[in-house]
């Protein structure tokens, strides 16, 4: 099918690219805001696009299948939104000359409706959209029409902070070759730095010299804590007890790293890790909950081990929370990585009220992750504030998402739940 190209169509591929955003994982921004657009126009579907020379591929997605990534810009509604500045509605794609040969519209999915704003930069290059659809026809509130418009800008401000870093990023190496005899000092530093911080704190570490205290709206913290480990103690070597405390601590560190949780610190037989921060992401709670499941197997069988040579053993109690935190760096001469706020508090508070051998989350973990896992209600606990939690036990994942009879182990229909869940597409 024909198609127009906006005027200024060789340097606006020239500002696409300069993004190099193209053929990049998803990130959380660039969804949270599809999501919002959907909801805001009560619409099934909306993405983020960038259009290239020959295609329309898409940053974020809602409602689309997981595999629907891009497009051919022949066949692309926002082949003609990028040609202009200003909002394109179709309230009938089927009424709408410019839209009723696409074959989206004469065949499957049978889109009816179309609202498409071009995310326009002040050098007056249409990027690409920001877009939502429906399968019947459907006209935008202004209320609506404006959330749009100010979305947008939100895009935009995502791509321009994007390209500054990119900008950044340059400088940074253009400065490293001028400076060939300091690269093995610096690469010493940076070895330093990523084995005590996370690795983006490190990052913003080296670029800035300092690192901004972050807000987190929603992370899940893990707090592990051996029983009798005070009796214990009292009666090992403390060599032998180190050694027991470093076994276990190793086999920890393993499974929260391959979960996606950073691990914050360990304050005598405690163990606290965090999923969710440093970097955001949707499936936090789940991949806690997975975590804590696999520290227990692991606890279990060194529990059977140690107990079969008659030798000390421990038993864990893992408590779980889903709240906000705020994350940051404290310390000059030995940095430390560390998060605050009521919810560290509220899982400590889950693992004192936790049983051994058990994993006891809160109302907002169970409420998170009640589709993939076996939950066992425990009834409520107090917080210092006098709020009121519900509790629950974590029992394993539910037998038709799990491939071991443990229910520890999560199978391909759980990863397909999961990205269902993540994703808002129902099939």
């Amino acid at each position: 099918m024909p198609y127009s190209t906006p005027a200024n169509e060789a340097e606006r591929l020239v500002a696409v690219r300069a993004l190099n955003i193209l053929d990049t994982a998803p990130e959380i921004a660039y969804d949270d805001i599809g999501e919002l657009a959907a909801q805001i126009c009560h619409c099934p579907v909306a993405y983020v696009s960038l259009m290239d020379d020959d295609r329309l591929w898409l940053k974020a997605k809602y409602g689309l299948p997981p595999n629907f990534n891009q497009c051919p810009r022949e066949i692309a509604f926002c082949a003609t939104t990028v040609c202009g500045t200003e909002m394109v509605v179709a309230p009938d794609l089927l009424m709408d000359a410019r839209f009723n040969q696409i074959p989206f519209v004469t065949g499957e999915p049978h889109f009816k409706f179309y609202c498409g704003i071009p995310l326009v930069t002040e050098a007056g290059y249409a990027l690409g959209t920001l877009c939502v659809m429906d399968f019947v026809p459907r006209h935008l509130t202004f209320e609506q029409g404006e959330a749009l418009r100010r979305l947008s800008r939100q895009v935009l401000a995502q791509l321009e902070l994007r390209r500054k870093l990119i900008e950044f990023d340059q400088a940074l190496k253009e400065l490293d070759h001028a400076h060939v005899d300091l690269v093995a000092e610096k690469a010493r530093t940076e070895e330093l730095l990523i084995n005590i911080l996370p690795v983006s704190v490190a990052d913003e570490l080296k670029k800035s010299g300092k690192v901004q205290p972050k807000y987190e709206p929603s992370a899940t913290i893990l707090f592990a804590d051996f029983k009798g480990f005070t009796l214990l103690a009292e009666r090992m070597e403390p060599a032998a007890l180190i050694g027991l405390l470093d076994q276990y601590f190793t086999a920890f560190d393993e499974i929260v790293t391959r979960h996606g949780l950073e691990k914050i610190k360990t304050i005598g037989d405690a163990y606290m890790a965090v999923a969710g921060v440093p970097t955001a992401n949707r499936r936090h709670p789940i991949d806690a909950c997975l975590a804590a499941l696999e520290i227990h197997a692991v606890t279990a069988r060194m529990k059977a081990q140690r107990e079969k040579m008659r030798l000390p053993a421990l038993e864990l109690r893992v408590g779980i929370h889903t709240g906000s935190v705020i994350s940051g760096v404290v310390g000059r001469r030995k940095f430390t990585f560390d998060i605050w706020g009521d919810a560290v508090n509220t899982a400590a508070l889950m693992e004192a009220n936790g049983a051994p051998g058990r994993v006891n989350v809160s109302e907002t973990v169970a409420g998170n992750v009640k589709t993939l896992f076996e939950l066992e209600p425990r009834g409520v606990v107090e917080t210092k504030h006098g709020r009121r939690l519900e509790m629950f036990f974590l029992n394993r994942l539910k037998p038709e998402f799990s491939r071991d009879a443990d229910g520890r182990m999560p199978s391909e229909k759980f990863v397909t739940e999961c990205n269902r869940l993540l994703s808002g597409f129902l099939g």
